[in-house]
C-alpha cells in the first residue's frame, strides 16, 4: 500500500485507527475456546465488526508463532481474510544481518503479503535495508517505545546533548523515504511526540499504547499529528476483548466506533 492509498483511507474513513489482532486462546470467549479453529473464527469475528471503522491491523506475531505450524497458518489465513484496502502490520519486530533480513522480508512481504512490518535499528542500516527494497511495503522501526525498558538505552543521552533514540530517527530517516519508513512511537511518551516531529515532520507514527497501556489520544494526536495526519493509533486488548459473550464482536464494535468517533473530530 502507498502512502496517497493510506493517507486516503483515512481521509475517506475520517479514522487512523489500527485493531490490533493479539489473540490469546486464553482471552477469547468461553463459546469459541473448544471451536476447532477458535483463533481464525474470533479474527474473522472482529475483522467483519470493524472493517468500516479502521484503516488497518496490527497482528502480533508472537501470538501466533507461540502455537508453531498451525499459529503460522492462522496467521496467514485472517491476513488474507483482512480487505484488501486495509493496511496490515506485521509486528513481529526483526532486525538481523542483511541475508537474514532478506528471508525476514520475503516471509512476511510475499509469502504473507502484509504490508508493512515493525523492525529493530540496533544492527544497523544492513538489518533493515532488504525491507525497503520492495515497492509498496512499509519498514516500522522502533523509535521511542512506551515500555519501562525505554529508558535503558532509548532515553540515554549522547555526547552530543541528544537521546540516543533521537539519533536513530534522524539516521535512521535518512536511508529511506517518508513513502516507505514509518516509526514506533509509544502513546505513553506523548510528551515526546513534538520532539519526534521536530525531527521527522512527515513520516508515519505507529502508535501503540492507547487503551489498556494508559496512553491518551487526545495527547497523541496533539503533539503527532501532521498535515496529512501521519497517525495510525492502535489499539488491541481495549477492542478485542471489550465482551466475553457471544456478542463480542458487537461490544468490540461499540469501542473502536468510540475511537473512530473521536478521531473524526481530530480530522
Amino acid at each position: 500500500m502507498t502512502r496517497k492509498q493510506l493517507t486516503e483511507q483515512i481521509q475517506q474513513k475520517k479514522s487512523y485507527l489500527l485493531v490490533g489482532l493479539d489473540t490469546d486462546i486464553t482471552k477469547i470467549p468461553r463459546h469459541l475456546q473448544s471451536h476447532p479453529d477458535a483463533i481464525f473464527e474470533f479474527n474473522k469475528a472482529i475483522i467483519d465488526a470493524t472493517t468500516d471503522l479502521c484503516v488497518g491491523y496490527k497482528i502480533n506475531t508472537a501470538f501466533y508463532e507461540a502455537l508453531g505450524w498451525k499459529g503460522w497458518e492462522i496467521m496467514e489465513r485472517t491476513v488474507n481474510y483482512i480487505p484488501s484496502e486495509h493496511f496490515t502490520i506485521a509486528d513481529a519486530k526483526r532486525g538481523d544481518i542483511g541475508n537474514t533480513s532478506s528471508q525476514y522480508a520475503k516471509a512476511f512481504f510475499e509469502t504473507m503479503q502484509f504490508d508493512a512490518i515493525t523492525v529493530a535499528p540496533y544492527m544497523g542500516e544492513d538489518s533493515i535495508r532488504p525491507f525497503l527494497e520492495y515497492e509498496g511495503k512499509w519498514a516500522i522501526v522502533l523509535g521511542l517505545t512506551s515500555n519501562k525498558g525505554a529508558a535503558d538505552f532509548e532515553m540515554q543521552p549522547l555526547n552530543s546533548g541528544e537521546h540516543l533514540y533521537e539519533r536513530v530517527l534522524q539516521t535512521v530517516s535518512e536511508w529511506g523515504t517518508e513513502e516507505n519508513l514509518m516509526f514506533v512511537t509509544g502513546a505513553t511518551q506523548a510528551h515526546e511526540l513534538e520532539n519526534v516531529r521536530g525531527i521527522i515532520p512527515n513520516h508515519f507514527l505507529l502508535v501503540p499504547g492507547v487503551g489498556f497501556q494508559g496512553g491518551s489520544l487526545d495527547e497523541v494526536t496533539k503533539y503527532g499529528k501532521n498535515h496529512h495526519c501521519g497517525l495510525l493509533v492502535n489499539a488491541s486488548r481495549a477492542i478485542i476483548y471489550a465482551g466475553s459473550g457471544e456478542n463480542f464482536a458487537e461490544e468490540a464494535r461499540v469501542i473502536a466506533q468510540q475511537y473512530q468517533t473521536e478521531m473524526a473530530g481530530y480530522l
